[in-house]
């Protein structure tokens, strides 16, 4: 079990809006939004990485900063800072994003 479902299972776990997470701001929430995740139980279900897809794929001109993004919504589910998630976990997400970047 990852670190973002344990904390699904953490005592008082609620549906949080994507504003009341960790590293998510006004920005990242509304580009959540439009892409169709609305809450915490959304962001969940697809996972960081599908996640970042989903707005790569919505905002193709534009450049998303891994760490800005997908270690962010990572951060996110593992209710920690991103720059706290750990080099190991960062480079499994790398390698998932570079896997998925070449299928």
């Amino acid at each position: 079990m990852s670190d973002s479902e344990r904390s699904k299972h953490k005592p008082g776990y609620k549906n949080r809006r994507l504003m009341e997470l960790k590293n998510i701001g006004t920005k990242i929430a509304g580009r959540l939004n439009k892409v169709g995740l609305l809450s915490e139980d959304d962001l969940r279900m697809v996972g960081a990485v599908a996640a970042h897809q989903m707005i790569r794929l919505k905002y193709p001109g534009e450049i998303l900063p891994v760490c800005y993004y997908l270690y962010s919504f990572e951060g996110a589910l593992c209710d920690k800072h991103w720059n706290d998630i750990g080099e190991q976990r960062k480079q499994s997400l790398l390698a998932e994003i570079k896997q998925d970047d070449t299928e």
